[in-house]
Order: structure tokens, then sequence, then C-alpha cells
């Protein structure tokens, strides 16, 4: 059964109240940004992430889901998706996107609850 997309993984090794703002991220492919934001609120846990001039300076959402590994003493978090993959993710914008609802459903569908096996839709 796939877990619920925004809660962090069990064996992600997040310990529950850490501050992860300032933390790099990572993708399975390389660098993606930094954490500007988060949230460990059981059953909307997430992420925004400041992509910096990688993807010209946009932010984007990533639910607790993605997150495979936290590795405290590097202040870096591993997530399961491409840099490729999360690029196409649908296009988030803070103001109108972090408490819309039908914005997270849809981006819970691109990220794996809703696609064949558990995997993204598309």
């Amino acid at each position: 059964m796939t877990e619920h997309v925004w809660s962090y993984q069990p064996t992600a090794g997040h310990p529950a109240g850490t501050d992860l703002t300032g933390y790099k991220v990572e993708a399975t492919d390389g660098a993606i940004g930094k954490v500007d934001k988060h949230s460990d609120e059981a059953g909307d846990a997430y992420l925004v992430v400041d992509t910096g001039m990688w993807i010209f300076g946009k932010e984007v959402l990533l639910p607790a889901s993605a997150v495979v590994r936290v590795d405290p003493e590097e202040r870096t978090i591993h997530v399961d998706r491409t840099k490729e993959q999360i690029k196409d993710a649908p296009e988030f914008h803070r103001e109108k996107h972090l408490e819309d609802p039908d914005y997270r459903t849809r981006l819970g569908l691109y990220y794996g609850l809703g696609g064949p096996f558990g995997g993204p839709m598309g």
C-alpha cells in the first residue's frame, strides 16, 4: 500500500520537530536547492524548496513522502525523484498554492497517489 503522500516515510530518518530550513535538497541525480519552509504536521508534511538558479529562482513544493533520507550531520535531504521529475511537477506559487486543496490533490497525484503501482501519473 502506498504511504500517504503528505507524510514522511518511516525509514527517512526525519526526527519530528527538527528544523529543516536551510538544508540542501538532493534529487537522485543532483542538487535542486535548499529548504525555505517546511511542515512536520501529521498528514500535511512538506518541503518548500528554493531552487535558486537551477530553474530560474522558482520554488517547488515537495510532499514529505518524496524524502528518502535526512542527514542531519550534512544538513542534506535526499528525495526519490530526478531533477526533471521535480522540474516538471505542477507549477508552484507559494501565495496561491500552499493552502490550496485542489493544488495539493494535483501534486499528490503527480508524485504518486494514483499512478500505476503507486508511481507518478503521466
